[in-house]
């Protein structure tokens, strides 16, 4: 693959075979064709090793070189490929041998899946070295990294995907179809979040973190000692701005963010181990709820909550309001909706199943024919999926550097609007101007 292509031609050359994709019956999400996509993948934990399984479900894929610093891990990820079939991949050892592999000549695209400060700089040499990339979501440490990611592109035309699978989940996909489609009215305001009790993971085993403890404790926990703000954004804003259209004729302008006290993590390590252990003597920077409030160029509103600290059932807090109706999804406990002279009776919510059969999204009428897989009810497979029938179409992705810079950027906005004292910031505009012309690309079929 070349190393530079030219911005205006990678775009228009990927618009329209888009649309010859569309209206193709031959070309479908699950790939018919014997093109092989050659991969390579960079960090091999937990969530590396289960975008390497989903990958070598799909009999169009090679994976041809992994890069993980720990040695066991990197062995058995090098084993899954073998007893897969295919040839066993070189690897990489090395905590700068990333560099190496991004520049063999032999691969298509790179998935990225290690700590979050790795995320920006191994993407952006993944996108100077002309390869597609696909990084496992994160929360920017800092605007420049953003500015970053978005420079690499646009001097290279090489894609970068976030593989945002909420964006993919059954739900969120359904309602973006009656959004587009005029069901709930004009757009007034969203609210999600991020709230998942990660107190075993943070401290693992018992409460040890950094070197010698078990997966993301090693890094993890670091964050919540040194940062105040929404760390961990995208799983809500994601699917929320594909519905308001942000950076595609709509865009986030203002934030304002507000942290609690933090109370509950250091009370988790004194009920483990009790108050004279040394970890009980840390202070915790993050907030135990960290609630932020984004304003929208069109007059919108989104409200993102950051849960982690707490004792509490997961979920993403979903809503979805607009002048004909409301959406909201909290898991287990309610996924329902209430439609302005359409639900049955006024003023009662009604079950969000029973919408399935009339707006299910083209994209899931596919997969649950084809057969749902894959983590996360199926969406951690159709991000996969996604990114590697972009690669193997050499097509832009449909989740773009663009996205993935403005839905990062809430982090370090709201550690710096806590800071002020929960003083408005200003989005950066990240298309420089483009945002009045883009159009959504998002869902757009029931390919990709």
């Amino acid at each position: 693959m070349s190393k530079k292509i030219n911005r205006r031609d990678f775009i228009k050359t990927g618009t329209v075979t888009g649309l010859a994709a569309t209206m193709s019956r031959n070309i479908r999400l699950f790939g018919k064709d014997d093109r092989k996509v050659r991969l390579g993948f960079l960090g091999l934990g937990n969530q590396g090793t289960s975008l390497l399984k989903m990958c070598l479900s799909m009999e169009d894929v090679e994976v041809l070189a992994l890069s993980e610093i720990n040695n066991e891990k990197l062995r058995n990820a090098q084993d899954l490929v073998e007893k897969s079939g295919r040839k066993r991949p070189e690897g990489y050892p090395g905590e700068e041998d990333y560099q190496k592999l991004v520049t063999r000549d032999d691969l298509d695209g790179v998935f990225v899946a290690t700590p979050w400060l790795w995320h920006t700089p191994m993407t952006v040499a993944t996108m100077r070295a002309g390869k597609y990339c696909a990084p496992e979501v994160w929360g920017a440490s800092s605007i420049q990294e953003c500015w970053d990611l978005i420079e690499a592109y646009e001097e290279t035309g090489m894609p970068c995907m976030m593989l945002e699978n909420h964006c993919y989940d059954r739900s969120n996909m359904a309602v973006l179809k009656m959004v587009r489609e005029g069901l709930f009215g004009e757009l007034i305001h969203g609210e999600c979040g991020y709230c998942h009790d990660l107190r075993g993971i943070k401290f693992n085993p018992g409460v040890q973190f950094g070197p010698g403890a078990r997966g993301e404790a090693e890094w993890r926990t670091y964050h919540s000692i040194n940062r105040n703000g929404d760390l961990y954004p995208t799983h809500g804003l994601g699917p929320i701005a594909n519905c308001f259209d942000i950076d595609r004729s709509n865009r986030m302008v203002t934030l304002t963010s507000t942290a609690t006290k933090s109370r509950s993590l250091q009370e988790y390590i004194i009920n483990q181990v009790g108050r004279d252990h040394p970890n009980a003597k840390i202070k915790f920077k993050l907030g135990d709820i960290v609630t932020t409030v984004i304003k929208c160029q069109n007059g919108e509103t989104i409200m993102i909550n950051h849960d982690t600290n707490l004792p509490r059932p997961y979920s993403n807090i979903y809503v979805i309001q607009g002048t004909k109706g409301i959406w909201m999804e909290h898991r287990a406990l309610v996924n329902a909706i209430y439609l302005d002279g359409k639900s049955p009776e006024e003023h009662k919510w009604e079950p969000f199943d029973k919408y399935y059969p009339e707006y299910e999204h083209p994209l899931w009428q596919n997969f649950l024919n084809e057969g749902v897989r894959g983590g996360h009810g199926g969406a951690g497979y159709l991000k996969s999926r996604a990114f590697v029938e972009c690669v193997k179409r050499k097509i832009p992705t449909p989740i773009d550097v663009y996205d993935t810079a403005a839905w990062i950027a809430v982090s370090p906005l709201s550690e710096e609007s806590i800071a002020k004292g929960s003083a408005p910031v200003e989005f950066p505009d990240f298309t420089r101007g483009m945002w009045m012309k883009n159009k959504p690309i998002f869902g757009l079929t029931g390919e990709y």
